[in-house]
């Protein structure tokens, strides 16, 4: 059988998709699976890493701010939709994926077109502008979150959750302790408090700016830190902070980096993380079952990650803190959470019930057989 899978722009596409792709290779070890991306975009870096072929469309997104500049952003459009059918028609796939992003809109529209059935996955607690297109299209749309028939069609939707990255409920605090201290040369106690600061691949400008200000009142309190910065951040924050503070951290239990190579042991150790609100890292949360601060990013279409959070707070699962309020309440809520062990528990068992398992095998499972009744046809 082949599968035809699109969408990226984030790592909040990306991951979903290349979970997909690897619960298919799971389920069928000679199924052919063909990515179409937009180039210039990570899943064009992100998507041979994982060990499968991925061809770039043109496609961009439009300029709301200078509607004037959209004549070549429609030019773009038209060609990556002659280009996705010469793809369609060589590759000739069995079902197509559509995971969100630009080149998912142009890829589904157009194998749909073609008579090929169009399975998508939505991230997001609210429906994101490609897959809402889509919707009629769509044979099946996973989805996330419940309440999603005011974007799609109910006799379409299936909840399946969120597809998370490989190996995440593998984390152990014992193995963590050691990789921290061979990583990093940081001394963590597996008895003291942890929190987990993750803002995203690129980082999150106002949790480390947070952070740069409460660092000192953590390491005072005995509060162990990982704190992912991002590598757009970490080199200016290395210099605020100066080396031998950096290096008396490390002895504190303080570590800071600008990327993370082992989460499943960066969340096995925290107690508490604190995130953006991103759909993967969301579904990551309620899988792991941990307390969690979201502050979701302000620069995402439709204010998408406060509807993730929001899920999440209504079922007492998360904290919400806004992005606008980050750098006065961030650090006070944090200390007020790290002080409510009852509330911690509350909210761990909560966020539980929320966690969607084997996300991407379930995905992989529908998509196969949509494929081969198509096949049969």
């Amino acid at each position: 059988m082949k599968y035809l899978i699109s969408g990226g722009g984030t790592g909040g596409h990306i991951f979903p998709a290349v979970s997909i792709a690897n619960a298919l290779k799971a389920a069928d070890k000679d199924a052919e699976i063909l990515f179409v991306g937009a180039l210039g975009r990570m899943e064009m870096e992100r998507v041979p890493q994982a060990g499968y072929k991925i061809i770039g469309l043109p496609v961009r997104g439009f300029n709301r701010a200078q509607p004037w500049k959209n004549i070549s952003v429609l030019f773009d459009l038209w060609r990556s939709m002659r280009q996705a059918k010469k793809i369609v028609r060589e590759f000739q796939p069995d079902a197509a994926v559509g995971v969100g992003g630009y080149a998912s809109g142009a890829a589904m529209k157009v194998a749909a077109r073609m008579g090929i059935p169009v399975i998508l996955q939505e991230q997001n607690g609210f429906a994101g502008v490609t897959n809402k297109l889509l919707k009629d299209d769509a044979a099946l749309i996973c989805v996330a979150y419940e309440n999603m028939e005011k974007f799609f069609p109910k006799e379409k939707i299936l909840l399946t959750g969120n597809p998370v990255r490989q190996n995440l409920t593998t984390g152990d605090k014992k193995h963590a302790i050691e990789w921290l201290k061979q990583e990093y040369g940081a001394t963590f106690d597996v008895k003291k408090p942890t929190v987990l600061i993750i803002g995203g691949s690129l980082g999150a400008r106002t949790i480390n700016e947070a952070m740069l200000a409460g660092i000192d009142t953590l390491a005072d309190k005995g509060v162990q830190v990982i704190w992912q910065t991002g590598k757009t951040y970490i080199d200016q924050l290395l210099a605020n902070l100066g080396e031998d503070k950096i290096k008396a951290f490390k002895q504190q239990g303080i570590v800071i980096t600008p990327f993370l190579g082992n989460m499943p042991d960066a969340y096995a150790i925290a107690d508490i993380v604190v995130s953006r609100a991103g759909a993967s890292s969301i579904s990551e949360l309620c899988l792991l079952g941990k307390a969690s601060i979201l502050i979701p990013s302000p620069n995402v279409a439709e204010d998408h990650q406060t509807h993730n959070a929001m899920a999440l707070v209504r079922k007492d699962a998360a904290i919400l803190v806004k992005d606008a309020e980050c750098s006065k309440k961030l650090l006070p809520t944090l200390l007020e959470l790290l002080a409510d062990k009852p509330r911690q528990e509350a909210m761990q068992k909560n966020i539980l019930t929320l966690a969607q398992t084997d996300s991407a095998a379930r995905i992989a499972d529908e998509v196969m057989k949509i494929a081969k009744n198509n096949a049969k046809k």
